[in-house]
């Protein structure tokens, strides 16, 4: 591809102003680098997937507000975390943060405990127990 054909789209990318870096062909026909905003087809997928994103986390929220799992669930969803990527992060055993998921075992836990997840998390330990509070935490 040659240098003026690389893609430019005005997509998210330029929202957040990232640019991926591309090889292409200058004017002597030597390989270049070029930075690109993306092209459509790649905003759309992204566009997607950014669409089932907030659906999970409206998901995980509403049943949090509904007492069916533990805040815990809600932030790793927003964080775009799974249980194995918390447990590394918070030095707690996988069956030990599927467990903490549900409220009844979240409100037990001690504080050192919350503050391991808070700080995964980039919260507070006060915004870790009441999402409630916290509406423009969603994504």
């Amino acid at each position: 591809m040659k240098k003026e054909q690389v893609p430019q789209d005005e997509g998210n990318l330029v929202k957040s102003n990232i640019k991926d870096l591309y090889y292409a062909v200058d004017e002597e026909g030597k390989y270049t680098t070029v930075l690109s905003t993306g092209w459509e087809a790649k905003t759309l997928a992204q566009d997607e997937s950014m669409d089932l994103i907030k659906e999970r986390v409206e998901d995980a929220r509403s049943k949090v507000l509904a007492g069916e799992l533990s805040p815990i669930a809600y932030y790793m969803e927003v964080n775009k975390m799974d249980v194995s990527i918390l447990s590394s992060y918070t030095h707690i055993w996988s069956w030990f943060v599927k467990r903490h998921m549900k409220p009844a075992n979240f409100h037990k836990l001690k504080t050192k405990t919350l503050q391991k997840y808070a700080e995964a998390f980039g919260i507070n330990i006060e915004q870790l127990k009441d999402i409630s509070k916290y509406p423009g935490l969603q994504q």
